[in-house]
């Protein structure tokens, strides 16, 4: 029976090591200014040696990779080569040695969207997604002995930089633009320009919190550095206002042309006109729609899969599961809800329906601690729990572990 190490759903103690009280950070810190804590080594999510296995012999094809210096990118075609896979020929495989090479002249290695790739890391995201309730990226920074990586400049998302090997000098200005939106781009000139607010060398188990806008570059002395950058890509009122008035698409008076040019109505005027008229049906729009349609307009996550790791291994053996199986969630926070006689589970990506009499079954299942299937005994026969179980496992939403 394939096993995987236990681990019971705790998204609060992953951000706890990079912030510390994570009550006090998400009241007092979260959006409103930097944060420094010591959280001890990060090497579990991504090492040095991860980094040299991945690069020398993973074959990593872009955008995966991207490789900096002084703040400009190099041309991908001077670190990249043409293979051939099967019948299909690449011209985008990283090729270690070049990118080595730069690495020996002062480049920066940069290992983008890990969430993605690198299990540790995806995990390591899942879980502060769970906490923040806003959708998390990964990328990681491998910069060489004396080099600066990017120019003083600001993020349009929040960043946790979390230093996993050797050291590295940051200078931390204030905001030139309170909570820049992707459009709103660094002026490097004026960014550097701005008054300091701290200097710190973060050293191997240090974290730094930067909110969107805070001006910000980094650079080694001695010694090679490795860090994590973890990027909150938060969703704004600004979004929520943009899909309400998507919305406005549906209805017909808002689709008609506007008059011409030659119009007798002031353009100020028209303008006025055409604002009060979206305001009034704005201001009906909350009553007429539904729970789950408010639950999409304020979504902060958009629709994510469930992490599967060991998901082969437990579909392999789905025969085998019987009443000493256990069995603990795969993403925490897993919703559950019974609509028109059915019991709807979320899982991100898709949903899956079961008859509402499980509801008391699905939810210990779901509660975030293992269980055995024969915990299930007060509540179904064994046929009928092993069917249930087997139903969650093979949809993602359960995996098997090695025992509460």
């Amino acid at each position: 029976m394939p096993t995987t190490t236990p681990r019971t759903p705790d998204p609060a103690a992953s951000l706890a090591r990079c912030v510390g009280d994570v009550e006090q950070f998400l009241s007092d810190g979260f959006t409103r200014r930097p944060h420094r804590h010591h959280g001890g080594a990060f090497d579990d999510l991504l090492s040095l040696a991860d980094v040299d296995a991945q690069l020398t012999g993973a074959g990593l094809r872009r955008p995966v990779v991207r490789v900096v210096r002084g703040g400009e990118v190099i041309d991908p075609s001077t670190w990249t080569r043409g293979a051939r896979t099967g019948a299909v020929r690449i011209d985008d495989l990283v090729h270690p040695g070049r990118v080595l090479d730069l690495f020996g002249d002062g480049a920066t290695i940069v290992l983008q969207s890990l969430q993605r790739w690198w299990p540790p890391v995806a995990r390591f995201c899942r879980d502060l997604e769970g906490v923040l309730g806003h959708a998390v990226q990964a990328n990681a920074y491998l910069t060489p002995p004396d080099a600066e990586g990017l120019t003083p400049h600001h993020d349009t998302h929040d960043v946790f930089v979390l230093q996993v090997h050797g050291s590295k000098q940051w200078t931390v200005r204030e905001p030139l633009v309170v909570d820049p939106l992707q459009r709103q781009r660094s002026d490097h000139a004026a960014a550097a320009e701005q008054p300091t607010l701290l200097e710190a060398e973060l050293r191997p188990g240090d974290c730094l919190y930067l909110p969107r806008g805070f001006i910000h570059s980094a650079a080694t002395q001695s010694g090679t550095s490795l860090h994590l950058t973890i990027g909150v890509l938060a969703r704004t009122v600004h979004d929520v206002l943009g899909r309400l008035v998507d919305l406005a698409a549906e209805q017909e008076q808002f689709r008609r042309t506007l008059p011409s040019g030659r119009g007798v109505v002031p353009q100020r005027q028209l303008l006025k006109e055409l604002v009060a008229e979206l305001t009034g049906w704005l201001d009906t729009l909350p009553a007429e729609l539904d729970d789950e349609q408010v639950a999409g307009l304020l979504a902060t996550l958009g629709r994510r899969p469930p992490s599967l790791d060991g998901q082969l291994l437990d579909l392999a053996a789905l025969g085998d599961l019987d009443d000493t199986t256990v069995l603990v969630v795969r993403t925490a926070g897993t919703e559950v809800r019974e609509v028109d006689d059915l019991l709807q589970v979320e899982l991100g990506d898709r949903r899956v329906e079961l008859p509402a009499a499980l509801r008391p079954a699905v939810e210990l299942l779901l509660d975030g601690a293992p269980h055995a299937v024969s915990e299930l005994s007060h509540l179904l026969d064994g046929p009928s729990r092993a069917v249930l179980a087997r139903r969650l496992v093979r949809e993602g939403a359960l995996r098997t572990v090695d025992g509460p």
